[in-house]
């Protein structure tokens, strides 16, 4: 028996219907057909299923779409200004931050969540924040690169 939440999505105010068992990442990939949200793990340690609840970066995996009623919640598609990519963005495609961009939207949420709580991070509070989110090519260097420019970029 199916059963529907009222929600925003990237500053949209959307009803997706969804079963009960069914997770967050199910309901926004099947219904908005957001494929930036990707599940890689399916248990939450990845961060590849990371979106923006009220926020705050979330395991959409983890989350049941029944408990998203009423809350903001923001993915990758919402980051870019039509064709202009968001400072966080241009500052991952600068410094070559991904391989083969599975991680990568989840990567730049997260990486988003940091700067809006921090906006001048270290090297070290970027690894530690950024700590969930797996990078199976290993572009660990490049990201925490890409992560300090924009901050400097979005500190400007």
């Amino acid at each position: 028996m199916s059963s529907s939440i009222s929600l925003t999505v990237n500053g949209r105010a959307e009803v997706l219907r969804f079963e009960p068992t069914e997770t967050l990442l199910e309901a926004l990939r099947r219904e908005l057909l957001l494929t930036s949200v990707r599940e890689a793990c399916g248990i939450g340690v990845c961060g590849s299923c990371t979106v923006l609840v009220d926020g705050r970066p979330v395991s959409s995996c983890l989350l049941l779409a029944a408990m998203a009623e009423g809350l903001d919640v923001k993915t990758v598609e919402a980051m870019a200004d039509g064709d202009d990519l968001h400072p966080i963005q241009q500052a991952f495609v600068d410094h070559t931050a991904f391989q083969c961009s599975f991680c990568t939207p989840g990567i730049l949420l997260a990486t988003k969540a940091l700067l809006a709580e921090n906006a001048q991070p270290s090297r070290d509070e970027v690894r530690h924040y950024l700590a969930g989110n797996l990078c199976r090519c290993g572009s660990y260097r490049n990201i925490e690169d890409a992560v300090l420019d924009a901050a400097d970029r979005l500190g400007s």
